[in-house]
């Protein structure tokens, strides 16, 4: 029966503090940072991977105990385990994973831990049911929220469902934060490398009123030729 105790021995003997030290300013973790209150113990995702392996079975108290924390690699490891556990459940198993993610998200408050975990199980189950939530969460004052509402888009789009993803998108164009410029750029970016005409007709209606940076990334994949008209314009 995996033990929480022992998970956590087994972070900490792979502790590395200037690891560490180099994490917290990469997830922005000073004062009036994004990721403000965050700590980290200093280890690669690689390596949590591995730990986690050994801990499937932890029950949702304990991958609860460990989204509590304020340590990054806890409620990293507890989403990857949160992750197999969704894989493997039956529908029943899989709606009560997605009522505790949803439950979370407060403790998703990352943007590794959002991509890491939300494609994988909020937008997996969502493929054949409604996306209300979604678009609640586009509509939240949570930054967590709204990459969350986003980033779920991914498991559509490998789905080659792209109309959530750009509906959402329109949503969060006059949002302010850079991280959701980065993401909702992403998810138009991995539409247009499977529908570049949808994209295409995605630009051509917002590219003026874009924020920059959703921009440049939405059009990465593009030819020179139409990155060039979309940023000269």
């Amino acid at each position: 029966m995996a033990n929480l105790t022992q998970l956590k021995a087994e972070l900490e003997k792979l502790a590395n503090k200037k690891q560490a030290k180099v994490l917290a300013g990469f997830f922005k973790t000073g004062k009036g940072e994004y990721g403000a209150g965050d700590i980290f113990m200093g280890i690669k995702v690689p390596a949590q991977r591995k730990v986690a392996l050994n801990y499937l079975d932890l029950s949702l108290a304990d991958i609860q105990a460990l989204l509590n924390s304020k340590i990054h690699e806890y409620r990293l490891v507890a989403l990857l385990i949160l992750i197999s556990q969704y894989k493997k459940a039956g529908p029943a198993g899989r709606k009560n994973i997605v009522k505790f993610y949803l439950k979370n998200t407060k403790h998703i408050n990352n943007w590794d831990l959002v991509d890491l975990s939300c494609p994988n199980i909020l937008g997996n189950y969502l493929l054949s049911k409604p996306r209300k939530i979604l678009y609640r969460l586009a509509e939240s004052k949570n930054l967590w929220e709204k990459r969350i509402a986003i980033i779920s888009t991914l498991a559509f789009i490998r789905n080659n469902e792209y109309a959530d993803a750009f509906h959402i998108a329109e949503i969060l164009l006059t949002d302010k934060h850079d991280l959701i410029h980065k993401a909702v750029g992403w998810m138009l970016r991995e539409a247009g490398k499977r529908d570049e005409k949808v994209l295409l007709f995605f630009l051509d209606k917002h590219y003026k009123t874009m924020p920059r940076v959703m921009l440049r990334y939405a059009i990465e994949k593009l030819n020179e030729k139409n990155r060039g008209y979309y940023l000269g314009r």
